[in-house]
């Protein structure tokens, strides 16, 4: 097989539970390499992360020369996360203020101790279990409970946003150009219904705040820090969905890792200090995260390839998170490694800013749970895997306790 099918072969389903041989094959033939349907794929460190920084590399779909049909005038507009500055920074900024610094510095670190009663009362939940699902009984209901609780979102509303959130994150993926027309129609039509669903919450929190996320922004008594309806409503669904999607596969990613390696997971157990440590290497060594699409607004040279405006580059940020010229041994896994500067969070502008509740989540599960994986073995490995590439984790991870 040739360099311009990497694209493709990694995005195939066969090849979920391990791409890493094809991170390192681009690697190998990059570190950016064009692909048969005219994006480009790049997998070196420096590379995806000078890409990150650099302003000419636009996050926003409408930046390509072929953009979606359903990117028109009529379509929804994007959440900050795929807008480009200074817009980005005015609606990162408006969804921050009563999230993180410097408006809100203790909101997050508040929840840690909500985040340890969740933890807790799920695995009390599962004590006389001799096998269970870490992604159904464990991994999703405890970030889903989390930003529930954050955002001000009843609990016993899950099954409905659930398939939504399928459907945007479906709607979402990174592949090979083809026909996505339907796909991005039905996704487009779950964000409307998943928008409309935030805003009527919001609405009923209007002078009535209740402490959570859409009381803040709906009660917001500056008016030029207010958010419109519509930037409501995409500020919302992408906190809903940030909030829970990439922490499920953290958690679960975890788990599977240190079953994997037990050396490490009795280590954390007789050193519970190297946890945050071994979070960060998680991050590295199995990413929630594994590309991430951009777009030059004028033609650039990365790494002494011409890449013309508007096409489409594909980061794989997970080929960056295990490239030798950055870190050393990539393939180990090893939760006391120093200078571990991965992308599993980003890096730039898009940093994502769910980061610290994140790692809190994560280290408050896998806290929990170390000294219960000692006799635990799991039931399938591989795992089947979540059909979704850019988001990479086990949709079921069963094991015998």
């Amino acid at each position: 097989m040739t360099a311009d099918t990497l694209l493709e072969r990694i995005t195939d389903y066969s090849n979920r539970p391990d791409p890493y041989p094809l991170y390192a094959e681009l690697r190998e033939a990059g570190p950016v390499v064009r692909q048969q349907d005219g994006s480009y794929l790049v997998g070196s460190y420096h590379e995806i992360l000078a890409l990150l920084h650099n302003p000419l590399i636009s996050a926003d779909a409408r930046s390509l020369s072929t953009p979606s049909p359903d990117l028109s005038e009529t379509a929804l507009q994007p959440p900050f996360l795929r807008l480009d500055d200074p817009e980005h920074q005015r609606l990162r900024s408006l969804a921050m203020r009563p999230f993180g610094p410097p408006h809100s510095p203790g909101r997050v670190d508040a929840m840690r101790g909500e985040i340890t009663r969740i933890t807790e009362e799920l695995l009390y939940s599962l004590r006389d279990r001799e096998e269970i699902d870490v992604v159904d009984d464990f991994a999703y209901p405890l970030p889903v409970t989390v930003i529930c609780r954050l955002l001000g979102v009843p609990r016993e509303d899950e099954p409905m946003f659930r398939a939504w959130t399928d459907t945007i994150v479906a709607a979402a993926d990174i592949g090979p150009k083809e026909d996505t027309t339907e796909r991005d129609r039905t996704g487009d039509q779950a964000r409307r219904e998943l928008g409309q669903y935030l805003v009527n919450l919001a609405e009923q929190r209007r002078d009535r705040p209740a402490g959570d996320l859409l009381s803040a922004y709906i009660n917001e008594p500056d008016p030029a820090m207010r958010l419109t309806t519509e930037e409501l409503a995409q500020t919302t669904v992408l906190l809903l969905i940030a909030g829970h999607e990439t922490t499920v596969n953290l958690i679960t990613n975890g788990v599977l890792t240190l079953l994997r390696h037990r050396d490490q997971l009795e280590r954390l157990n007789r050193e519970p200090g190297l946890l945050p440590r071994a979070v960060e290497e998680l991050l590295r060594y199995e990413p929630p995260v594994h590309m991430r699409e951009r777009c030059p607004l004028a033609d650039v040279d990365v790494a002494g390839v011409a890449v013309p405006k508007g096409t489409s580059v594909v980061l794989a940020l997970a080929s960056g998170n295990r490239d030798p010229k950055r870190f050393h041994d990539p393939d180990r896994f090893d939760p006391t490694r120093p200078d571990n500067e991965h992308l599993g969070f980003g890096s730039g502008i898009h940093l994502c800013y769910g980061a610290p509740l994140a790692r809190i989540e994560a280290q408050t599960a896998l806290g929990s749970l170390i000294p219960r994986l000692a006799p635990a073995t799991l039931l399938q490995d591989p795992p089947p895997y979540r059909s979704n590439a850019m988001l990479r984790g086990p949709r079921h991870l069963s094991i015998a306790l």
